[in-house]
């Protein structure tokens, strides 16, 4: 029953969240295959890039203090992990046919992300329940969060090719994502530090759907 529960908890705030933003995207939504198909892809990145992270862990180690917080958590785990999640959806879902509009972008790799968080998840089953509930109010909407913000810039690129579109979403990801791991890894004080940051990149994601949202019902009205 110990597990049962703790496997709940690993699965179920991804789970909702995948079906939050599959609903958010309103105009045309994504064939349930894509959606799998981003999230299981997502949930198999994890492998490779705990293979990265134990070697640039072992290369990196040197740094001690607040140098060795940053460079875990901006290196380390989140260039590693939004840039694995980044070719999740650049080599298996970019050039899907259904992936036509820039809200796309944003629901395949919040997807993706969230399938990576699934797999987290996993990982801490067998500790206590109280360490998944405290995942699925933090690292599960952080990994959704910045993985929605480099999705909006990975559909401007793919419906709009506007150069440095895909940079400008990676640097993003691995920005929040680096922040909210920093202000973990560094302890206190930084640690309350994390729930505003999800706050305010929770509410610039929200901005972000609706703007891609303007720009996708726009190219329909524009259609001949």
């Amino acid at each position: 029953m110990y597990f049962l529960i703790n496997v709940l908890l690993a699965a179920v705030p991804s789970i909702a969240l995948v079906f939050y933003f599959y609903y958010r995207d309103r105009l045309k939504r994504e064939p349930f295959r894509l959606i799998w198909k981003a999230f299981a892809f997502g949930f198999l990145s994890v492998i490779p890039a705990i293979i990265v992270e134990l070697i640039l862990s072992s290369a990196l180690g040197r740094f001690r203090g607040l140098a060795a917080a940053a460079v875990h958590a901006f290196i380390i785990a989140a260039l590693t992990e939004e840039v694995l999640k980044f070719l999740t959806v650049r080599f298996f879902l970019y050039k899907e046919r259904a992936f036509d509009e820039v809200t796309d972008g944003i629901v395949y790799t919040v997807t993706a992300g969230l399938g990576f968080a699934f797999f987290e998840n996993i990982m801490y089953t067998l500790g206590p329940p109280s360490t998944l509930l405290l995942r699925g109010f933090t690292a599960v909407p952080l990994h959704a969060m910045a993985s929605g913000i480099m999705g909006y810039y990975i559909g401007i690129h793919r419906m709009k090719n506007k150069p440095g579109s895909l940079a400008a979403g990676i640097f993003l990801g691995v920005l929040y994502h680096g922040l909210y791991d920093f202000f973990l890894f560094a302890g206190p004080p930084f640690t309350p530090f994390v729930f505003p940051l999800l706050v305010i990149g929770w509410v610039n994601l929200i901005l972000l759907i609706r703007k891609a949202q303007r720009i996708d019902k726009a190219d329909i009205t524009d259609i001949p």
